[in-house]
């Protein structure tokens, strides 16, 4: 039987109850924009409260329409204990490559979150002081996770809102900067803009 939108929560909620003991401070850590061929790739850190009842549409960010989205990133925002933000800049991306950046994003992410226990989506190693756990589809597994998804998520989106205005003709607040055939088309007639990624775009600029 297909699982009620409260039932999902609820076992978001208690899998992070699962990793907790005592007195311990779980954040969850996700990022937004490893794929996309410009702007910054994003990452947030959420503790979110325990005593409270989960909020209801807590999910991975791509399992929820961007006006939900907006709506829990509202409520996140509201309850959650700590929010901490990290970025890296395509000129970082271009520099120690995406996977390189997003870790440096999830670290200065973590560094705004005093928590004894980071649980991460997929990666892990970040050298973060408390102890970490990587969760392959943390975001659909874990609620501190699934939380971070949806603030990394908007956070990258409104950014890439604002990119559009001071750069038109890409497309970037429909696209929100992945390779569609709209944003391909106008990268190769325009050339890139000062935001793409230069290392992720060869195949279609020369």
């Amino acid at each position: 039987m297909r699982q009620t939108r409260a039932e999902k929560v609820q076992a978001l909620f208690a899998y992070d109850a699962s990793y907790l003991t005592g007195t311990v401070v779980l954040a969850g850590m996700d990022e937004a924009g490893r794929g996309p061929l410009c702007g910054n790739v994003v990452a947030a850190c959420v503790v979110m409260p325990r005593d409270r009842d989960p909020i209801l549409w807590v999910d991975d960010s791509k399992k929820l329409s961007e006006a939900r989205r907006e709506s829990v990133y509202a409520a996140i925002r509201e309850t959650a204990l700590y929010v901490g933000i990290g970025e890296a800049t395509p000129e970082e991306i271009d520099r120690v490559n995406i996977l390189e950046a997003t870790k440096n994003a999830m670290r200065r992410a973590a560094a705004q979150v005093p928590a004894d226990l980071y649980l991460i989506d997929a990666l892990q190693g970040l050298g973060l002081s408390g102890r970490e756990i990587g969760i392959i589809h943390g975001d659909a597994l874990s609620y501190s996770i699934a939380a971070a998804s949806i603030v990394a998520k908007v956070t990258r989106d409104r950014e890439m809102q604002e990119a559009d205005l001071l750069y038109p003709g890409y497309g970037l607040a429909r696209n929100k900067g992945y390779g569609t055939a709209e944003h391909i088309a106008a990268l190769k007639a325009n050339g890139p803009c000062p935001i793409h990624r230069r290392s992720f775009i060869g195949h279609f600029v020369d």
